[in-house]
């Protein structure tokens, strides 16, 4: 659609017919980035410091309209891509319903809810940073140390009080110390300042082509291991073949399901790894159908 002047930039409306069936959450985001009003998702983007909200509908089951405001034309179209990306409307999962869909573990997960997608976000750096914030707690207690992050160091719009996430070159000059006082472990402060760094410099690109490069430099920080790589695969790269094997959700899954039903046991990453391997490429899609058919609360945090 053609751009719109709006004030202090110009508005653009693209309006997308999902690849597969897609439906558009509208919860409010735990971090308080995502909100929604009046069944309208509105997020807050900055590429650099030039800024772009967006809002997203979806008024039919086969159309999304993702709506962007920023400085220019160019603006408001990358954060219309970026947006679509973590949504998932250009996936088309048809092949993977073709091959699962009568899956012994995971079939009926399959056909209830065909259109399951993972819980994207617009920013690899984003859902890089919050998966440090969420190594080895609850999801609450993360999404409490992701609003202190915000609140402290993120961006904020005067015209519509959206915020946005800590970008990489304020993370590289923080103290360890300021960010430990917003509940980090020390380990997990000096990890984020090293990353922003990383990525403040160039010299790990999270939005290239070739995310494996960037996931080996960054796994030689203290604090960055498989499963937050794992993470920001899934969450932030659009990678549905990897699986975060060391989330606890998939740790007690593959134990009760390879231990006669054992409600306490735990398998290990190793074992995790090799039951969902027969689901590549879509590990990571496989996983989340696992948790949503088993009722498990990872299921529900990851999945969109």
């Amino acid at each position: 659609m053609p751009a719109v002047a709006r004030g202090w930039g110009v508005e653009v409306r693209r309006e997308i017919r999902p690849a597969w069936v897609f439906s558009l959450s509208r919860r409010r985001s735990l971090d308080g980035l995502t909100q929604v009003r009046r069944g309208v998702l509105h997020r807050l983007l900055h590429q650099g410091a030039e800024p772009v909200t967006i809002r997203v509908a979806q008024p039919a089951a086969d159309r999304v309209v993702i709506g962007a405001r920023a400085a220019s034309r160019e603006l408001a179209d990358w954060g219309i891509e970026q947006v679509g990306r973590s949504l998932g409307v250009d996936q088309d999962l048809g092949p993977f319903y073709e091959r699962f869909a009568h899956d012994r573990l995971i079939g009926a997960a399959v056909r209830a809810n065909p259109g399951l997608r993972a819980s994207g976000r617009p920013d690899p750096f984003e859902a890089l940073v919050w998966s440090v914030c969420e190594q080895l707690i609850e999801y609450e207690r993360a999404a409490a140390i992701e609003r202190r992050l915000i609140a402290r160091l993120g961006r904020r719009c005067p015209r519509t009080g959206l915020r946005d996430s800590p970008p990489a070159a304020v993370l590289a000059t923080q103290a360890p110390a300021v960010l430990a006082s917003l509940g980090l472990t020390e380990t997990r402060a000096m990890a984020l300042v090293r990353v922003g760094r990383e990525v403040a410099s160039g010299r790990v690109d999270l939005h290239g082509v070739d995310h494996e490069s960037g996931w080996r430099r960054l796994r030689r920080i203290h604090g960055i291991g498989a499963w937050t790589l794992q993470m920001l695969a899934l969450t932030g790269q659009g990678r549905l073949d990897q699986l975060p094997a060391a989330d606890v959700g998939y740790l007690k899954l593959v134990g009760r399901l390879t231990g006669g039903g054992d409600p306490d046991a735990r398998a290990t990453v190793e074992e995790v790894e090799r039951f969902f391997a027969p689901y590549a490429p879509w590990c990571g899609l496989a996983g989340l159908h696992a948790l949503r058919g088993a009722g498990a609360g990872a299921g529900l945090r990851l999945a969109a």
